[in-house]
């Protein structure tokens, strides 16, 4: 029975690989294909693989729907008020330009917690070309820290569509996920980041490409909302999901009783309010006071959750995998032979999580595989709140590595910056690999103190 259940398992997995990598099915239809493929290799009923497929679908879809949702339409009120400019234009004032690759990081990793990574990198490249033009360095002195900030957010911070799918899929909790994200990630952004790019634009220098026309936006900058108050309504939502952790936190070891205030922070704190507020926020300083209408504010809403459609979708089909894997008993059986070989969750996850990534290339699709496959196991064992959450870091490390061609973010980046492939290997590819062996090796070694 064992034997059997491996084999409909890895040929589950090389069956999803083969729609997506060679028949270039869509990612949400190749899930559902592998999921009825292994159910039924694995001895299901039809009637049981049917079930499992509208119980792993709906029991998903009911978070990560409405919170990447609300993270869409967040993200395009802030991208469509400028506050990506807004952010980038300040800290670029704040430091100066000697230290202008620090403030580029710093404003990728803000952006992209509402913002999609591909958006906020086309949004804000102007100004690395910019910074290029005036200084004469390399087009990469710039564009590795910038898309290092953005990578780093789009891997490890929630809202992200990624850790908010794996979070679902394994139970792990948000705000735990957001404390270790930014105790992980700022380490990986600034390796990955103002170091080596200091490092890589030596070695090759990049000019703005002749098919880019570079615009100057000066004149733009009066009419950008302000910094403070865009950096408030990006944290809001982040410090109120932060609060519902410690909340629960704090009356689990028994330091706070349960009461009104602590209900209080837990409603408050749940991601569906959190970003709630933050959206409505938006939507009132961002969109409302700088004279935005309302039928076009609804319409840059209905725009959003066209792309975060279909990351939901694809979540859902992870959440489909994840409960054939526990229902056909496959779980329980990889839990067990984990154990025996004593190795680590953490790791197999990290390095399922790299397989999927390597071969496949969509880093959202690698995060919900490598979720769906280790969540039965761990449901196996007893981890804490924050073991968990590391693990999820560790799956979003391992599905940020080798980025290389059969990854779109390879293709935007050789794009816009001008690079030939073997340049985008050695600058992007690398960058992308600093911040998932750095990632990994952070919550490998937090792990062992939760």
């Amino acid at each position: 029975m064992e034997t059997q259940l491996l084999l409909a398992t890895l040929g589950g997995i090389a069956l999803l690989l083969f729609l997506v990598t060679k028949l270039k099915i869509n990612a949400f239809i190749s899930l559902l294909i592998s999921s009825i493929f292994v159910g039924i290799a694995s001895g299901m009923p039809a009637s049981s693989v049917i079930d499992s497929i509208q119980n792993g679908m709906g029991g998903t879809l009911g978070f990560v729907a409405t919170v990447v949702g609300l993270g869409a339409i967040f993200g395009q009120i802030l991208e469509h008020s400028g506050g990506a400019e807004a952010l980038a234009q300040t800290l670029l004032k704040k430091f100066g330009r000697e230290n202008a690759s620090w403030a580029l990081m710093i404003t990728g990793f803000f952006v992209a917690i509402p913002v999609f990574f591909d958006v906020g990198f086309i949004i804000l490249v102007p100004l690395v070309y910019a910074l290029a033009r005036d200084t004469g360095k390399s087009l990469l002195y710039y564009g590795i820290p910038l898309l290092t900030g953005l990578a780093v957010t789009h891997s490890f911070i929630p809202p992200t569509p990624g850790p908010i799918a794996v979070a679902e899929i394994i139970g792990a909790d948000l705000g735990w996920i957001i404390l270790f994200g930014f105790i992980i990630g700022i380490p990986a952004a600034i390796l990955a980041g103002p170091v080596f790019g200091r490092y890589i634009s030596k070695k090759i220098h990049v000019g703005i490409p002749d098919y880019m026309n570079v615009e100057d936006t000066a004149d733009e900058e009066s009419t950008l909302p302000s910094f403070g108050l865009i950096c408030a309504i990006i944290s809001i939502p982040l410090i109120l999901i932060l609060s519902n952790t410690l909340t629960d936190a704090l009356v689990g070891a028994d330091v706070l009783e349960e009461g009104p205030l602590t209900g209080f922070f837990t409603f408050v704190g749940h991601p569906f309010v959190a970003l709630i507020i933050a959206v409505l926020m938006a939507l009132y300083w961002l969109g409302t006071r700088r004279g935005t209408d309302r039928s076009q504010l609804s319409d840059l809403s209905m725009e959003a959750l066209k792309p975060a459609g279909v990351i939901i979708l694809i979540t859902g089909a992870g959440g489909v995998f994840k409960q054939v894997l526990i229902d056909s008993g496959i779980g329980e059986m990889m839990a067990d032979s984990m154990a025996d070989f004593g190795l680590p969750a953490i790791v197999l996850a990290y390095l399922i999580a790299c397989a999927v990534r390597i071969t496949q290339g969509s880093a959202t699709v690698s995060m919900i595989t490598a979720a769906g496959i280790m969540s039965p196991i761990i449901s196996e064992f007893t981890f804490s709140e924050p073991h968990k959450a590391l693990i999820a870091l560790a799956i979003a490390s391992g599905a940020t590595i080798l980025s290389h061609v059969n990854d779109s973010g390879f293709w935007l980046v050789n794009r816009y910056l001008g690079l030939s492939e073997k340049e985008t290997l050695q600058s992007w590819t690398v960058m992308e690999t600093i911040i998932s062996v750095t990632g990994f090796v952070l919550a490998l070694g937090l792990s062992f103190f939760f």
